[in-house]
């Protein structure tokens, strides 16, 4: 193994921490065991209340990044139904409250249905799109009004895993492809169903062919790290 040369690190990033915090520990692990700055870049962000594969490539490897972040994703996410929040997830406070009188099963499993293939959808406010030289985090931070323009995504296929009618909230599988916001997902099923929704959590389960049994957590890789044969 030898990080000058490159090696693709498929990591369980934890709940609470940014993509770039989770990338900057592990090169700091690393870089402490190799004497030497060790070059990482990441294949694709999640949300820092998300959880799940991020694939992290040092060295030579990070030119693979682009080809890595065109791969398909696999997400389970968690949709809390009759409110919002200015995020479309936990991070804000519910500043909507909206009534969700003759949401069924059968009617969440149809509108579902009208989410696959290409849609064109809107990417949320708070997320690091750029508008105008800015990233759109930074301008609804400062309460600054903009409108975000909406891009072609695709997805594959949409699995109701639960529906709950007595809380309102639901479970989906989504496969997906790249550029696609589960957040934004949940707000648009809210509006389909003439209500409103926002995540209660999201774990990315898959990324190409990288799967969570094949991560590393950030708590396992010290020990992981020691038991490598590492080159240079």
């Amino acid at each position: 193994m030898n990080f000058r040369t490159g090696v693709i690190l498929p990591i369980n990033k934890p709940y609470a921490m940014s993509s770039f915090g989770a990338l900057a520990h592990i090169r700091y692990l690393l870089t402490k065991r190799m004497g030497y700055k060790v070059k990482v870049g990441h294949a694709g962000t999640l949300d820092p209340l998300a959880t799940g594969v991020l694939i992290l490539c040092t060295g030579k490897k990070t030119k693979e990044i682009e080809t890595l972040q065109a791969h398909d994703k696999e997400y389970v996410a968690t949709l809390q139904l009759g409110a919002s929040t200015a995020s479309h997830d936990m991070e804000h406070p519910v500043d909507l409250v909206t009534a969700t009188d003759g949401i069924t099963r059968e009617r969440v499993e149809q509108a579902l249905k009208n989410f696959t293939g290409d849609i064109e959808q809107v990417p949320p406010a708070y997320s690091a799109v750029c508008v105008n030289g800015k990233r759109a985090y930074q301008l609804s931070r400062k309460g600054k009004e903009f409108e975000i323009n909406a891009k072609t995504v695709h997805i594959d296929d949409i699995e109701l895993l639960h529906f709950d009618p007595e809380l309102m909230q639901m479970s989906i599988r989504v496969k997906c492809g790249k550029g696609t916001y589960i957040r934004s997902l949940a707000r648009d099923i809210g509006e389909a169903l003439d209500s409103a929704a926002y995540l209660t959590s999201l774990c990315r389960t898959r990324s190409g062919n990288t799967r969570m049994e094949d991560c590393i957590t950030l708590e396992d890789f010290p020990a992981w790290l020691e038991k490598q044969d590492i080159e240079g």
